[in-house]
């Protein structure tokens, strides 16, 4: 049986507080913003990608991946 390493994003001192919301909403605008700039097929966002998921409770990645697809999103993409 294979074993899961389960890791979490590393400390950003640009959030010192323990309320994370500002993490999991910028790690999530690096990410679209990474992808935007490489392209889909760039492993180079996949850390992007893995911070935002493990920081993000999955309601609001869906609503704002919702927001994105309709135009609506208010952050800075």
């Amino acid at each position: 049986m294979d074993e899961i390493e389960l890791k979490t994003a590393p400390v950003d001192f640009r959030f010192p507080t323990t309320n994370q919301s500002r993490h999991c909403f910028t790690r999530y605008i690096e990410f679209h913003r990474c992808v935007a700039s490489t392209g889909e097929e760039a492993g180079e966002c996949d850390k992007f990608a893995k911070y935002y998921r493990s920081l993000c409770p999955g309601e609001w990645v869906d609503k704002w991946n919702e927001q994105r697809e309709s135009g609506t999103f208010a952050g800075p993409l």
